[in-house]
């Protein structure tokens, strides 16, 4: 298979904006980067103090550095997520780009655009950071210096995929390979593909046999460049599909190429070398387990007359639906009758799926349960965090 090669050349179809095009050809080409210029001088102005605050510092500071999500509904679901497993940021003024969290000392909270979280990560400007994963892999690039401290964040839920028209000579194109198989692709008239993604677009469709493709990436919705002429195909984040349909597009079999959600990453050499954010990136990955672990269940408690512990808890493990997280908790209740104390019931506590609450609950009261409490849990704290062994082995540690 011939290689690709990329490289990038300005074209003014509008004669309000510049768009920037990245053709895959199998042709040798020079390559080379070209950066749009801002939009305002204040935005500018903004950028390069931020950038400056943080490179200055990088080799003498002492703080550990957290990089979040500076807008949109990640930045948003970020902070909600931390308030949740109460490490609230503080944040003085809504317009500054630095902030604190008052349990964890000595950590700075920096708010950056995602794709800058990653390039800091890789410079040492910042030392752990919350994206997704979509863009950790379009601009991480698989370096070995960003490690995945947390995978399943449990929001930002997405996938990167390709779609295509559900009319003309795509009407009967359902696949991947049925696309790849069309014969319109040729040297001369390739496979025109509009994307932000630079590098996973051509990775992933090298890898899936395309040769004759084109790249290119164009001001607002990618959705629209297909019905305007500027691109056969699109390759673009997807949430619900809505958008796609109301543009009559449509995915295709195989055409997936990431199934992406919010992860908490790290650089391999601030975990090794930088005093203190190992510890710190455990009392942050421990919250957060903790706080997931609990989103949907529940502390069931009731009441159940027997004649000792065992014989309830065997009656209790006797429905597939009671066996808790790892067995009931069973004690006796005692009561005073004829001035001695003695234990007719025992009280029994399990916790359980929301989405098994009524059934579990029927079940209780079928085996003789009564005086049944019902209360959401906030954590649950294992002996020991499965990912942090993870990571201590990703460390060899």
């Amino acid at each position: 298979m011939a290689s690709f090669q990329h490289c990038f050349f300005l074209h003014h179809n509008y004669p309000s904006s510049t768009h920037l095009r990245m053709f895959v050809s199998p042709k040798p080409s020079f390559c080379c980067r070209l950066s749009s210029s801002s939009s305002s001088s204040s935005a500018t102005t903004l950028t390069t103090s931020v950038d400056d605050a943080l490179e200055r510092s990088a080799s003498d500071r002492n703080a550990i550095r957290l990089g979040l999500p500076s807008k949109g509904r990640l930045g948003s679901e970020t902070l909600d997520l931390l308030k949740d497993c109460q490490l609230s940021v503080m944040q003085v003024n809504p317009r500054q780009y630095v902030a604190d969290i008052p349990q964890i000392p000595n950590l700075e909270v920096w708010f950056q655009r995602s794709n800058d979280i990653v390039r800091k990560l890789l410079s040492g400007d910042l030392d752990l950071g919350i994206v997704g994963l979509d863009t950790l892999s379009e601009y991480g690039q698989g370096k070995a210096d960003l490690i995945i401290v947390h995978d399943a964040l449990d929001y930002g839920d997405c996938r990167l995929s390709i779609a295509i028209p559900r009319y003309g000579i795509f009407e009967t194109i359902n696949s991947l390979n049925e696309l790849a198989q069309m014969p319109q692709w040729t040297a001369e008239k390739p496979l025109r593909i509009a994307t932000g993604f630079s590098h996973l677009g051509p990775k992933f469709m090298k890898e899936n046999g395309f040769k004759h493709v084109t790249f290119s990436t164009a001001d607002g919705a990618l959705e629209a460049a297909p019905a305007m002429g500027i691109a056969d195909a699109i390759i673009d984040l997807v949430s619900s599909g809505t958008t796609l349909r109301e543009n009559n597009l449509k995915e295709i079999e195989g055409g997936i190429f990431l199934e992406s959600e919010a992860v908490l990453v790290a650089s391999k050499k601030s975990l090794i070398e930088r005093k203190g954010v190992l510890d710190t990136t455990r009392e942050i990955l421990e919250r957060l387990e903790a706080h997931l672990r609990a989103v949907g269940q529940f502390t069931v408690t009731a009441n159940m007359r027997g004649s000792s512990a065992e014989e309830v808890a065997e009656r209790v493990l006797s429905q597939p639906s009671l066996s808790g997280l790892q067995g009931p908790t069973v004690s006796p209740v005692f009561c005073k009758k004829g001035g001695k104390v003695t234990a007719d019931y025992y009280a029994i506590v399990i916790c359980i799926p929301k989405n098994e609450l009524y059934k579990s609950v029927r079940q209780l009261r079928d085996i003789g349960g009564s005086g049944v409490l019902i209360s959401p849990l906030t954590y649950i704290f294992d002996e020991e965090t499965p990912r942090w062994q993870n990571l201590l082995v990703k460390l060899g540690l």
